[in-house]
C-alpha cells in the first residue's frame, strides 16, 4: 500500500485520535460505552452491519458489500473479521490497484468510518493493515494493537500510515521512505512528527531531507520496523508475520491491552513523573474489571482464562 497523501494535505488527520489530556482520559472507560478523548464525529455504523461486510460507497450515502468472496474489484477497502483460532483479529486491506493504493479522499473517508466502528467493538483484539495489491503498501490510531504489514512499497503517505500503527513488520524487499521533499513539499500526514519519535530526530531529518528510500533490512537497522522477513513466493511474508504477532496478542485481557496502549502512548508525550501518574490511573481502570477476577481464578485453577473484555 504505497503512495502520497496529495489528495488533501493533512487529510490523514481524520485518522488520528485527538491528543488526550494527560491523566483524565485514563479514567475514561474504553470500548462500547467507554469514553475516549479525540473520538471521531463521522456517522456510526452498527457492528452487526459492519460484521456482515458492508462498506460505504463514494459520498457515504449508501453501503455496499466490502469483503468476502463477493468483493468487487472497485472496492477500495476490504474489512475481514477472521474466524476460528484467529477470532478477534481484523484485517484492513487497501485495494486501489489502479492508483497504486494512493490515499484518495474517498479511501480516507472509508478508513475513518472503519476506524470509528472498530474502536468501539469489544470483540476486536488486534488489527492488521495490509495491501490487497501485490507489491504495494499504503494504515490509524485505534485503542487496540495495530500492525502494519509492509510487503511492498510504502512511500510518502503509505509510510505515514504505517507509522500510525503500533508495530511495523516488512519484507526485506519492501521499500519505505518519506519522499515528499522531492516534490517540493513536506510529509503532511504525520511523518514529520511520528518518524522522529520512532527513530530519533537527527536520523529522521536525514531521511526526510534526502528523501531516501530504505529496504527492509535498512529499515530494521534504524529501528523503523520491528521485524524483517525474506519475501516468500506468495508475496505476503510480512502479513504472515503480522498474523503470528496478532495471535500472540489474542489470549491477553482485552481491557488490559487497551489500557496498556493508552498508558504507553500518553506517557511518551509527557515527563516521567506525569507518565507514572498516567500509568497509575490506567492501572486503576483494570482493578474493578471482571477480566481481572477471571485471570486470578484461571491462574488458581491452572486453566486458560476466558476473557470477555469486561
Amino acid at each position: 500500500m504505497a503512495a502520497a497523501a496529495a489528495a488533501a494535505p493533512g487529510a490523514l488527520g481524520i485518522l488520528q485520535a485527538g491528543r488526550a489530556r494527560l491523566v483524565a482520559p485514563c479514567c475514561a472507560r474504553l470500548g462500547p460505552g467507554w469514553r475516549l478523548s479525540g473520538s471521531w464525529t463521522v456517522p456510526r455504523v452498527d457492528p452487526a452491519t459492519w460484521a456482515r461486510g458492508w462498506t460505504p460507497t463514494a459520498g457515504g450515502a449508501a453501503w455496499r458489500r466490502g469483503y468476502s468472496s463477493e468483493v468487487k474489484t472497485e472496492d477500495e477497502l476490504r474489512v475481514r473479521y477472521l474466524e476460528e483460532e484467529n477470532r478477534g483479529i481484523v484485517v484492513l486491506g487497501i485495494n486501489r490497484a489502479y492508483a497504486k493504493n494512493s490515499l484518495s479522499t474517498n479511501l480516507i473517508k472509508m478508513l475513518s468510518k472503519a476506524v470509528d466502528v472498530l474502536k468501539s467493538d469489544k470483540k476486536v483484539r488486534t488489527i492488521i493493515v495490509r495491501s490487497e495489491v501485490p507489491g504495494i503498501f499504503c494504515a490509524a490510531n485505534l485503542p487496540v494493537p495495530t500492525i502494519a504489514a509492509i510487503d511492498g512499497l510504502a512511500l510518502g503517505g503509505g509510510l505515514e500510515l504505517a507509522l500510525a500503527c503500533d508495530i511495523r513488520v516488512a519484507a526485506s524487499s519492501a521499500k519505505m521512505g518519506l519522499v515528499e521533499t522531492k516534490l517540493a513539499i513536506i510529509p503532511g500526514g504525520g511523518g514529520t512528527q511520528r518518524l522522529p519519535r520512532a527513530i530519533g530526530m537527527s536520523l529522521a531529518k536525514e531521511l526526510i531531507f534526502s528523501a531516501r528510500v530504505l529496504d527492509g533490512q535498512a529499515a530494521k537497522a534504524v529501528g523503523l520496523i520491528s521485524h524483517v522477513l525474506e519475501q516468500n513466493q506468495e508475496g505476503d511474508a510480512a502479513y504472515r508475520k503480522a498474523l503470528d504477532l496478532a495471535r500472540e496478542f489474542l489470549p491477553q485481557g482485552p481491557v488490559a491491552m487497551r489500557v496498556a496502549k493508552l498508558a504507553i502512548n500518553q506517557g511518551m508525550e509527557v515527563d516521567l513523573i506525569t507518565g507514572l501518574a498516567i500509568e497509575e490511573a490506567c492501572y486503576a481502570q483494570t482493578i474493578p474489571t471482571k477480566d481481572r477476577l477471571e485471570g486470578l481464578l484461571a491462574f488458581k485453577e491452572k486453566r486458560t482464562p476466558r476473557y470477555k473484555g469486561e
